[in-house]
């Protein structure tokens, strides 16, 4: 998959099936539009284009600070395993926030990524104050010689499927239903950094840190059961979310992850963090000593999630 990202000044070399949003969780509701941009591929032979938003420019814009439940790494990464060609990664800058929505379908949908085709939700938004609606993209496509493929919302007990709701289920710490509307589990990637070694030199339970960027839409701070992935292999884990009250000093909000099984340093490698259900809130312990003990029960707990799944 080829990423265009940080320039307007782009120009797809072939004709496309494109499709619009800002693919945050690539929750069921984006499966839908992914799944029929990539019928359209194979029908139409045509690639499959993505275009949404650089978010990082809009704090300075809006002045709103921004979570995703997804990073623009993990972004990538998943729509490439979705069988997409091209993602457009658009700055979202005052120029592109002031563009009319019919120049944007005109310049960048038909001009620069060559749209033969828009698949699009019948709630998208587009151009100057989100103007643009599926009822302009259709009109647009008689005149500009493209086909409007309008998708239904995908709903969730008559609710529509949103990265909003996601969140919601998160903030309450329900990643069990956010895994149900994602389609898979709510996950955390990126490199192990040093931690403050409590955990193998005091409490005998060796972990492995991450810390997500600021960006990085997390659920509620507590201990959850997790799925690591790790050099192509996986195992079972514990993992918390927090800032570790217990532990004298300030900490950073981060994932501390105990690796049922292994038993090596990670310092530096590259881990994804799968979180499965919920244990209990993050706590302050009276010792490390009571911290220790709990961490225990934790660990237990954890292994009766899965020997209950693998029965």
């Amino acid at each position: 998959m080829e990423v265009i990202t940080g320039t307007r000044q782009f120009q797809i070399g072939e004709p496309t099936v494109v499709t619009i949003g800002k693919f945050d969780g690539r929750h069921r509701g984006h499966q839908k539009l992914l799944q029929e941009m990539n019928r359209m591929k194979e029908e139409k032979k045509l690639a499959a284009a993505v275009f949404t938003f650089d978010m990082a420019p809009m704090k300075a814009v809006t002045g709103k600070t921004v979570t995703l439940i997804t990073t623009c790494e993990e972004r990538r990464a998943k729509m490439a395993r979705m069988g997409m060609d091209y993602l457009v990664e658009y700055p979202f800058d005052t120029e592109a926030a002031h563009m009319a929505p019919e120049e944007f379908v005109e310049r960048v949908l038909v001009g620069q990524m060559q749209a033969r085709a828009v698949v699009a939700g019948t709630d998208c938004s587009f151009g100057y104050k989100g103007a643009g609606n599926a009822v302009l993209l259709k009109s647009l496509a008689e005149r500009l010689g493209f086909e409007a493929v309008i998708i239904e919302k995908a709903q969730d007990h008559h609710r529509d499927i949103s990265s909003t709701y996601v969140k919601e289920m998160l903030d309450r710490g329900d990643v069990k239903k956010a895994w149900e509307l994602l389609g898979e589990p709510y996950a955390i990637h990126g490199k192990v950094v040093h931690g403050n070694h409590i955990g193998g030199s005091i409490l005998g339970f060796p972990t492995a840190n991450l810390l997500p960027p600021p960006e990085k839409h997390l659920p509620a701070f507590g201990v959850y059961v997790s799925r690591i992935r790790v050099r192509e292999q996986e195992y079972k884990g514990v993992t918390n979310i927090g800032r570790k009250p217990t532990v004298e000093g300030e900490s950073p909000v981060g994932a501390e992850t105990f690796i049922m099984g292994l038993n090596e340093d990670l310092y530096g490698q590259e881990l994804e963090v799968e979180l499965l259900e919920f244990i209990r809130p993050e706590k302050q312990f009276g010792s490390l000593e009571e911290l220790k003990e709990q961490i225990g029960r934790d660990k237990e707990t954890a292994k009766q999630y899965f020997d209950a799944k693998e029965r």
